[in-house]
């Protein structure tokens, strides 16, 4: 959180507790020796990070001016090191970058992946699962948002057989199933349609990489999805 803010949100050095030892994690017959991170993970549960990520996000809704943070304390602190204690899927739009809609967070503190539609792809997924099993990062966030131009994309091509150029249509053919099975559905389409999206990449991170699932068997991981409201600010986390 911001060096200067009142305690509405929960302090940044509640989660940089660096120490030296390392972490190993074996996994469907792989060990791996977190000599990436050069340090301890987090020592904060999955619940402990989503609980700090939705207090961050009521601060940001709450109280949303501005402070100033030391960023280069915060620099020095993590330059031999990283503990990112939450790893997020995020799209890419300029509207919602999770380090301050979860309450203003600074360096070193979340691993976050970013793409259009918040989808995962090899790089994606490779991403996500050095953050879990590498560094240590306890909770993984896919975030979708409101009026997601991705997302739009996608029920356009369901509803008016829409087409794309480049590789614009390739991108957005995993968020088609979604569209499909939400088009009936009363509320606002796109937005539906961004839920399940992130609701069945939760899912599916969870299922098939075999690195998440044991790491969820173990007790150290677990994947939730969530929707960011460009209006409102607030993420409501989607069952």
């Amino acid at each position: 959180m911001c060096s200067t803010c009142d305690g509405t949100g929960v302090g940044r050095r509640e989660f940089l507790k660096v120490g030296a030892v390392l972490v190993a994690f074996g996994l469907g017959g792989a060990t791996w020796s977190a000599r990436a991170a050069q340090g301890a993970a987090t020592p904060l549960s999955a619940d402990e990070a989503l609980a700090a990520l939705k207090s961050g996000n009521e601060s940001y809704v709450s109280h949303p001016e501005l402070c100033s943070m030391d960023l280069a304390a915060q620099r020095n602190a993590v330059a031999a090191h990283q503990a990112p204690w939450a790893t997020i899927i995020s799209c890419a739009d300029s509207r919602v970058p999770p380090e301050l809609i979860f309450g203003g967070h600074g360096v070193g503190e979340l691993f976050v992946a970013r793409n259009a539609g918040n989808l995962v792809d090899t790089a994606t997924l490779g991403t996500v699962e050095y953050g879990a099993a590498v560094l240590g990062s306890p909770l993984i966030v896919v975030l979708a948002h409101t009026n997601c131009g991705a997302v739009k994309a996608a029920c356009d091509v369901v509803t008016k057989n829409a087409t794309y150029p480049g590789a614009i249509g390739p991108m957005i053919e995993p968020i088609l199933p979604a569209a499909i099975a939400v088009r009936s559905e009363t509320g606002d389409f796109v937005d539906n349609t961004a839920k399940e999206s992130a609701r069945r990449t939760a899912k599916r991170l969870a299922a098939s990489s075999k690195v998440l699932t044991g790491l969820i068997k173990a007790g150290k991981l677990k994947i939730v999805a969530a929707i960011y409201d460009l209006q409102t600010g607030s993420v409501t986390y989607i069952e």
